[in-house]
């Protein structure tokens, strides 16, 4: 644990594509100066919880009850979350400037004008006695932006270091942030991470994930699926920016890619292997097209916890892959700490959406108040 000083602190609450849990930190921003995490914490997502969430991907009976719901049982589970860290911190909630909240994200369609985060941020803010900024993405959609992805800015507050740096985020979709000296602040979606990773290893072995790639180890990739994987979805061809979930990578996306081989006696391990490859080879193809300059990566995100990813990372990037654990970020704490700053963003007037990568008309302010 660390001391506070007299900076403003705030706490970041992230739950994402993964479902598999919530990260929160609780964090200090001095001024002119990166921020310091003073505690953190990680709660699994309930089982009953995260199966309705994954369900609220798609259309389905009586949704809007539903998911008011599930947003009051996340609010409730965030703030289990908030009092861990402040506790763990030493303090009291009156102490804390605002916590920013995600939620959890069900829909995503920009180009219709809209992203969907069950939430609950007045429930929060009623709960724990501290503000609340949540609804990050609508006031850069409303501005003709992608909503996505959220964390840019915040890598190049964090991690810019006047070299050719790229951040990479693994989650259950990957996104990267482009930090190029003398070059306007870029980043994008590149596609899945490890949301069709999870979602076949828990299919078929019924674990949440595949830790440190084991079961993909014992597997090989299929170059002819991997092919009809990347080069049947136009999605990889469009060019920045550009954002995408389980609105496009799914269940019913992979089992249509599938049926072609069902009856080539193609191995589950050997699928887990490929869509492992997938991972890869959309990330690579980006940054070879769109980053070319990069020296380094940093990787962020539960699936740079996976060394059997990294590994292959590594070697198809043909660079550094470092992860931002080696630099003081704890790669489970990066996102958390992300809608950390966001909030003391919006409290301090920055704008964290901006046109370089979303699309937006011009930049501007992220988030909503809820005032405790």
């Amino acid at each position: 644990m660390a001391s506070p000083g007299s900076a403003p602190l705030f706490i970041g609450l992230m739950s994402g594509t993964s479902t598999d849990g919530v990260d929160a930190v609780l964090a200090e921003f001095p001024s002119a100066r990166p921020p310091r995490i003073l505690a953190g914490a990680s709660l699994p997502m309930p089982a009953a919880l995260r199966a309705e969430f994954l369900a609220l991907n798609t259309p389905g009976h009586d949704e809007l009850a539903r998911g008011a719901r599930a947003g009051n049982e996340l609010a409730r589970l965030y703030a289990q979350a908030c009092r861990q860290v402040i506790s763990d911190a030493g303090l009291s909630p009156r102490q804390l400037r605002a916590i920013g909240a995600h939620g959890q994200t069900v829909r995503h369609d920009p180009g219709a004008g809209y992203s969907v985060q069950i939430n609950a941020p007045a429930l929060l803010a009623e709960l724990t006695g501290i503000d609340v900024v949540a609804d990050f993405r609508s006031r850069d959609i409303a501005a003709g932006g992608q909503g996505a992805p959220l964390v840019p800015a915040f890598h190049q507050a964090v991690f810019q270091n006047g070299q050719p740096r790229l951040v990479l985020n693994l989650g259950g979709i990957a996104n990267v942030t482009l930090l190029e000296p003398g070059q306007p602040l870029r980043g994008f979606d590149t596609g899945p991470a490890n949301v069709l990773l999870d979602l076949w290893c828990h299919e078929k072995t019924g674990k949440l994930y595949d830790a440190d790639g084991r079961w993909a180890a014992s597997g090989k990739t299929h170059q002819g699926l991997l092919a009809g994987l990347y080069d049947s979805e136009p999605w990889f061809a469009l060019p920045p920016p550009k954002s995408t979930g389980r609105d496009l990578f799914n269940r019913a996306w992979l089992e249509e890619r599938l049926k072609p081989l069902q009856d080539a006696g193609l191995a589950d391990e050997d699928v887990q292997a490929t869509l492992q490859s997938l991972t890869v080879l959309s990330i690579c193809k980006a940054v070879a097209e769109h980053a070319p300059a990069t020296r380094e990566v940093l990787a962020c995100g539960g699936g740079a916890l996976n060394s059997g990813l990294m590994k292959e990372l590594a070697q198809g990037l043909g660079l550094p892959v470092c992860p931002t654990s080696e630099l003081g970020v704890p790669v489970q704490s990066v996102e958390a700490l992300a809608f950390a700053w966001l909030a003391h963003a919006h409290f301090e007037g920055i704008a964290a959406g901006l046109p370089s990568v979303t699309g937006a008309r011009a930049p501007r302010v992220l988030g909503a108040r809820y005032p405790a």
